[in-house]
């Protein structure tokens, strides 16, 4: 997808978001008053699916995309570890590849923010660790700094066996917490959908990981090492 296809269905997408009914108001607890109008419709775009992929990828000889598509016990599976449940049955996964080897994976999440959906792509290296978090799309009047550097940088080289939560080992931001906790939120499903379709099943998920941890302790315990 071109960027002015990528544009035209963004704008498509902004005008098909479900918006309180005319002449409903919403009430923001923070600011203590209803939002004005604006701050209802507000959308910045920050990034492109295709500029992002080649963050999330720089070296990558291709890029291949797959969909996910989740039966009912493995949607409720992925829940229990998440912690939280979620609408969506499918997902599109990008593979980036060079020669016969996987570079990453990249998930575009949409994750309710304050108000409305936020989108952002997180990128997955072949052992399961974030690469990289960039934020694509943001429709809040406020919160916007979970796409700098200096904040998402925490969540590099985390995995699906790390608790991924806000006052665990993610560390706020003031007055963004609701962003905060909806990127965090939708990168920790994204650790565990790319440990359950592709990581366990090449050997390389967080329960064999963990066992070989395991083992090495037993080993290390009867030897000294």
């Amino acid at each position: 997808m071109n960027r002015r296809s990528w544009l035209l269905a963004t704008f498509i997408t902004l005008l098909v978001l479900p918006l309180p009914a005319r002449g409903e108001r919403v009430w923001d607890a923070q600011l203590k008053r209803y939002l004005t109008e604006q701050e209802m419709t507000y959308a910045e775009v920050f990034l492109t699916e295709e500029d992002a992929l080649k963050l999330m990828f720089p070296q990558s000889e291709r890029i291949r995309k797959e969909v996910l598509k989740l039966s009912s016990e493995k949607k409720l599976q992925i829940e229990e570890r998440i912690g939280w449940k979620f609408p969506e049955e499918s997902f599109e996964v990008y593979v980036g590849e060079t020669g016969t080897q996987i570079n990453g994976y990249a998930l575009v999440q949409n994750t309710i923010g304050k108000h409305k959906p936020m989108t952002y792509m997180v990128g997955v290296d072949s052992t399961g660790h974030v690469l990289n978090v960039e934020l694509l799309v943001f429709r809040e009047a406020r919160g916007s700094e979970v796409r700098t550097k200096r904040f998402n940088v925490q969540y590099e080289g985390k995995t699906a066996s790390d608790p991924v939560r806000l006052n665990k080992d993610i560390i706020n931001i003031s007055g963004a917490t609701m962003s905060v906790r909806s990127m965090t939120a939708g990168i920790k499903r994204v650790l565990v959908l790319v440990d359950e379709f592709y990581l366990k099943p090449a050997g390389l998920g967080s329960d064999t990981v963990a066992a070989r941890k395991a083992g090495q302790g037993i080993f290390g315990s009867l030897f000294g090492n």
